[in-house]
């Protein structure tokens, strides 16, 4: 009887040990893994070190990164995005909305948005900047990058030049900073380096999007193929082909070559973002300094070349992908992310008044900082269209009408 009684107590009690297990392993927190998709160029100096804060303060959550390169990053994404595996957040431009929303590929963040705690702490223009034309917020600001001009200060020094202010004086500056320094009858100086290749058309925009050029006027009609519009297109082509104030180069130059060229001193002005402004600084110390673009004839014109981030529809785990873009617009994170990156925070609580001149050429910018039209062909336009029409018109294979036509014609579509 008592060894019976030892038995059934021994069944019971390996019974309960095994429910025991069974509930200890069911009350353990399911890990939720976050694929983020980005282009940032030094994870170990601030993606790595957020990821681990991130992990820590949230151990239900784990972040996967993969670094794209941003010379197939869109057209990956879009690949992503139609075969039905996108990452959970990626980095995003502002351009990609229209397309990506006429997609279906993003998550409305509006009711995350709404109850989250730092929301009045990111700029009020950065949130309309970023909302979407039919008035929902698919994107989560990250950084804010608005464009400058560059220039040598120790050759407006040695030529005794004023920064330009308009035009008019920018195209004089550029001519008499183009020249011959060695003598030996072959220029080796040139006034202003353009981007010529994908991602030119900030340069294109700062001198025709000023100067009588829109995409669409106040009632919706294009202002691209107006006298003044194709008049402004050709001022800009006459740079390259009739003043020759830009390297032989220019029709096939990209950020890396415009940067290079201006810490060579093979250019003298160029036109980028705070990005640039240490890797500049490094190599020609006060020799490099910043000031807004010049004006146009209507005013000016400068690129709000800005920084998201976007959760994709198919994500199985939205409040994690939340909690990820939240934590990278927070000030203490954001001012870390914005640190290794150079751009400027999206926060009110980070703005210093101790600006450097590369932070204070970026805010006295901001005011006449634009954004290309919230339209579904503004993508291709950038990636595709714009450089290779800007290449034909460089070597005078098509007249500037035509190229304003072409984009035009694009945009009507």
């Amino acid at each position: 009887m008592k060894k019976s009684i030892f038995i059934v107590m021994m069944i019971l009690l390996m019974g309960s040990s095994v429910l025991f297990a069974q509930g200890a392993k069911m009350s353990e927190p399911e890990v939720q893994t976050v694929k983020f998709w980005y282009h940032f160029d030094n994870p170990e100096t601030a993606l790595n070190p957020l990821i681990q804060k991130f992990e820590q303060e949230n151990p239900g959550i784990k972040i996967d990164p993969e670094r794209i390169s941003w010379d197939v990053y869109n057209q990956k994404l879009l690949t992503a995005i139609a075969g039905g595996y996108p990452p959970d957040v990626a980095q995003v431009k502002l351009w990609w909305q229209p397309q990506l929303v006429e997609m279906g590929a993003l998550l409305p963040l509006d009711d995350y948005i709404a109850s989250w705690a730092g929301k009045d702490d990111v700029y009020d223009n950065v949130w309309e900047l970023t909302r979407h034309s039919d008035g929902k917020q698919y994107y989560m600001p990250l950084q804010m990058v608005i464009l400058y001009l560059y220039y040598r200060t120790d050759m407006f020094e040695e030529l005794g030049l004023s920064l330009p202010t308009n035009r008019e004086e920018f195209l004089d500056v550029a001519k008499k900073l183009t020249r011959d320094t060695d003598g030996d009858g072959v220029t080796d100086v040139y006034g202003f380096g353009i981007r010529g290749a994908r991602g030119g058309h900030d340069w294109w925009g700062t001198f025709v999007l000023s100067s009588g050029a829109q995409f669409f006027d106040k009632n919706g009609k294009s202002g691209l193929t107006t006298k003044e519009a194709i008049a402004a297109n050709q001022w800009f082509i006459d740079l390259y082909t009739k003043h020759k104030v830009s390297p032989p180069t220019t029709p096939s130059d990209g950020f890396k070559e415009i940067i290079a060229n201006m810490s060579s001193g093979r250019t003298a002005m160029t036109i980028h973002h705070r990005g640039s402004a240490a890797d500049l600084e490094a190599a020609l110390g006060d020799k490099i300094s910043a000031t807004p673009v010049p004006q146009g004839k209507d005013g000016y014109w400068t690129s709000f070349g800005d920084e998201e981030n976007a959760i994709f529809a198919a994500t199985k785990a939205p409040d994690a992908a939340f909690k990820w873009v939240s934590f990278l617009a927070e000030a203490e994170n954001n001012a870390i992310w914005q640190k290794s990156s150079g751009q400027v925070s999206i926060n009110k609580s980070n703005a210093s008044a101790d600006a450097d001149r590369f932070l204070k050429a970026t805010t006295d910018s901001a005011e006449f900082a634009g954004v290309l039209p919230a339209h579904s062909g503004t993508a291709e336009f950038v990636e595709a269209l714009w450089p290779a029409l800007m290449q034909q018109a460089f070597a005078q294979q098509i007249t500037s009408e035509q190229m304003m036509e072409k984009i035009e014609e694009h945009f009507s579509k």
